[in-house]
């Protein structure tokens, strides 16, 4: 599955997980991505469209 958002561009991003004892190890944070079918043009197309854009109503879904 592609980690980027087809609308924003937004992927994944990267960083480390610290323990009480201050353990460092890295880690990644994914976008919340759903695959679905918004309207493109004239056409329909299959999309991976982050949640943030699809409240945000940058999509319109395709019936």
């Amino acid at each position: 599955m592609a980690k980027k958002c087809d609308i924003c561009g937004k992927g994944p991003l990267v960083g480390n997980n610290v323990s009480h004892a201050h353990n460092v190890t890295k880690r990644r944070w994914m976008p919340n991505l759903k695959k679905m079918r918004i309207k493109a043009g004239s056409g329909t197309r299959l999309a991976y469209v982050c949640t943030k854009c699809l409240r945000a109503g940058k999509v319109v879904k395709a019936l």
